[in-house]
């Protein structure tokens, strides 16, 4: 009996497994055919690679020379946290990819044939969260391939321990992409069109800042309270994933020293923010299913 339930338990888990890469596929497949969205992808991962050119940049003045390489943005561990931080900048681009890929559903009536052969609502919903997932994994793989690179090449510690430290960072830019990209999925669930969507997120973003600024200075003023409430807004958790990384190199730590300063600033991935992400991420995807399943296509 316990063999038994086992195997039916084994069968279970690789049915769903062909199924989930099943319509990982088909979503690849018309991918496959949108050459508007395989040139943004490339330029999206040219732009990450182009961190590296960081390395070179040097300013000389007369017998002064700077060299951004050399201020420690490439040692390890901080390069994981200022990688992840400038890469996360770039996910716009992929966000065109993803809002363009629902909209096209619609203007090329592919959602109302999938549905057509067979295809549920919920496993079309299932299919475009597979394609949030696969994008975000490639894209956090090629981040650790260009930060593990550029540090092995720059990085004046290379002890194992010190390699691998601060990784978490990673983890929360994958997080950060997954619950991002979740989020267009629902706008281009919502709005069925990718410029009206995109300005739809422009302006939930301006909306948030705009908040923040009158819990801030109006209502809230001389506290904590209006980052306390904010941090809880879909847009903000996922700032709020990786934090700027600027103030904790060490040439600015010594210039805030000298002047009377100091940055008492906590830098970590907290596990409250990565839970709002997380449940921002399921509250986009459960209501882009229910908006197509109640809307009549």
């Amino acid at each position: 009996l316990h063999l038994s339930i086992r195997r039916q338990r084994q069968m279970c888990i690789r049915d769903r497994l062909t199924t989930m890469l099943r319509l990982l596929t088909i979503e690849l497949h018309k991918l496959k055919y949108n050459k508007s969205a395989k040139a943004i992808l490339i330029v999206y991962f040219i732009l990450i690679t182009f961190i590296a050119l960081i390395s070179s940049i040097e300013f000389n003045f007369g017998d002064f020379h700077f060299r951004i390489a050399d201020q420690g943005i490439f040692n390890f561990p901080y390069i994981w946290h200022f990688n992840t931080y400038i890469a996360a900048i770039l996910k716009l681009f992929l966000a065109i990819v993803i809002v363009s890929m629902m909209a096209n559903e619609y203007s090329d009536r592919t959602l109302k044939q999938n549905l057509i052969d067979g295809l549920s609502k919920k496993e079309f919903v299932l299919s475009k969260f597979l394609t949030v997932i696969l994008f975000s994994v490639i894209s956090t793989l090629f981040v650790f391939g260009v930060s593990l690179l550029l540090g092995l090449m720059f990085s004046d510690y290379n002890e194992l321990g010190i390699i691998f430290s601060d990784i978490e960072y990673l983890f929360a830019y994958f997080i950060n992409l997954t619950g991002f990209f979740s989020f267009c999925l629902f706008l281009g669930v919502l709005v069925k069109r990718s410029a009206f969507a995109l300005g739809f997120l422009l302006i939930w973003s301006i909306a948030e800042g705009i908040i923040y600024s009158v819990f801030k200075w109006k209502i809230f003023k001389d506290t904590d309270i209006a980052e306390s409430i904010i941090q809880f807004f879909p847009l903000a958790a996922m700032s709020n994933l990786i934090k700027e990384p600027f103030s904790r190199l060490g040439v600015v730590q010594s210039a805030a020293n000298q002047l009377g300063e100091a940055f008492e600033k906590d830098y970590s991935v907290q596990p409250l923010t990565i839970l709002i992400v997380l449940a921002w991420t399921f509250l986009f995807v459960y209501g882009s299913y229910y908006i197509l399943k109640r809307r009549d296509l």
